[in-house]
């Protein structure tokens, strides 16, 4: 099922998430709608708050993006729950990023380039990885979510500035989007 993703402005995508039991019910469904929703997003990750719940779980899906240097996104798929990081290099790497609750805005970003992370993945079973480049991005902006932290937090202060309007015309709902969406 397609659920509607929240969108800058809603409340929800600023609190702090909490941890997953592991007897949450319907589980394996969540986790399954996520998925198809982030899908039919044409996104590469869906957090569960962008969905409206504040549980520290979100879905990864990399398998779209089509880089000649990191041929190994094409298997970087993850559920994460409870994830949390344990280790990150001390150099970080500035590119580009959106997401779909701040639909048609892509800014700069720095971001770790390296990081080693621990979650548990669909069925429970604890999971610890290294991350780097494109993978690590990823986890990072996904992880920002759980924490209430939107990329945009992250900008330069003046590009923040230069795109006011564009985020207060999302909070008021008046952008199009290809998927379903939830404002105030």
């Amino acid at each position: 099922m397609i659920l509607p993703i929240y969108l800058y402005g809603q409340s929800t995508l600023r609190k702090k998430s909490e941890d997953l039991p592991n007897n949450y019910p319907n589980i394996k469904e969540l986790i399954n709608n996520m998925l198809e929703t982030m899908i039919k997003a044409e996104g590469v990750g869906l957090a569960a708050p962008q969905v409206g719940l504040n549980l520290n779980l979100f879905v990864i899906d990399a398998t779209s993006i089509d880089d000649k240097e990191e041929p190994d996104l094409k298997n970087f798929k993850r559920v994460c729950i409870n994830p949390k990081f344990t280790a990150n290099s001390e150099q970080k790497k500035t590119a580009e990023e959106g997401c779909l609750s701040v639909p048609s805005i892509h800014e700069n970003v720095a971001r770790y380039i390296d990081i080693t992370v621990e979650y548990y993945n669909e069925n429970f079973e604890p999971i610890k990885e290294q991350l780097t480049f494109t993978k690590a991005k990823i986890f990072q902006h996904e992880m920002d979510h759980l924490e209430g932290i939107i990329f945009t937090d992250k900008i330069n202060p003046l590009r923040k500035r230069m795109i006011s309007n564009r985020l207060v015309s999302i909070t008021k709902g008046k952008q199009k989007t290809s998927y379903k969406t939830k404002n105030l």
